[in-house]
């Protein structure tokens, strides 16, 4: 169930409940990505971000890299549904840095407005999906629901919905999704081409079996 709400309340911790928390959250941890409270009061830690993408993301090859211009360098594909990637942050990071700090991670070279995060939560046996707004902390928000996915997880989806607003991309990301639809099309007429020869193969192969001499 996909849910929009306005920004829960940061609820300010000091310093010593901080470190309560952070105490017990590393030690429910399974998978060693504890938190690490430094003395300023900033802590550090890991939050797992699941990529549910609809669209091609456009991702820069080694060579185009740094540029701030769209180059023939760059490539379009789909990501595999599903995928997960581990980011280590701070409590100060807010949600459009993570968002920025995922796309650079993994060289992708579309426009951060275009994502959101969203975070996944159960309550009362049920699966709730709320966006999260730009200023809000992930960490902070991972510190309180603790290290289980299942009772919190982000998701990274495209910022949009309903209708694609395609005046929103460049032209080389267009011309990279033609591309892309091309080669769907063509992929799935050689498909076509390969189950209807296997078809016709089988239909001779049955008539030469009946026009066969007794």
């Amino acid at each position: 169930k996909d849910v929009q709400k306005e920004r829960e309340p940061h609820v300010y911790l000091s310093k010593e409940e901080v470190k309560e928390k952070i105490q017990s959250y590393n030690s429910s941890v399974t998978d060693k990505l504890k938190m690490t409270l430094n003395a300023n009061g900033i802590y550090t830690g890991f939050i797992k971000v699941q990529m549910e993408l609809c669209r091609p993301i456009t991702v820069q090859s080694s060579q185009s890299q740094g540029r701030c211009a769209p180059s023939n360098q760059e490539t379009a594909f789909y990501l595999p549904d599903g995928c997960v990637n581990t980011l280590h942050i701070s409590s100060t990071n807010t949600v459009r840095e993570v968002i920025e700090a995922l796309l650079k991670k993994f060289f992708v070279a579309d426009n951060p407005a275009k994502f959101a995060l969203y975070k996944r939560c159960h309550k009362e046996d049920q699966v709730y999906t709320c966006k999260l707004s730009d200023r809000e902390h992930p960490l902070y928000l991972r510190l309180v629901a603790g290290p289980k996915t299942e009772m919190l997880s982000f998701v990274l989806r495209e910022h949009e919905t309903g209708e694609v607003m395609w005046e929103a991309f460049s032209i080389p990301e267009l011309q990279n999704f033609l591309r892309i639809l091309d080669k769907e099309e063509n992929d799935q007429l050689q498909i076509l081409k390969n189950r209807y020869a296997a078809y016709r193969g089988k239909l001779e192969e049955a008539l030469r079996g009946v026009l066969k001499p007794g």
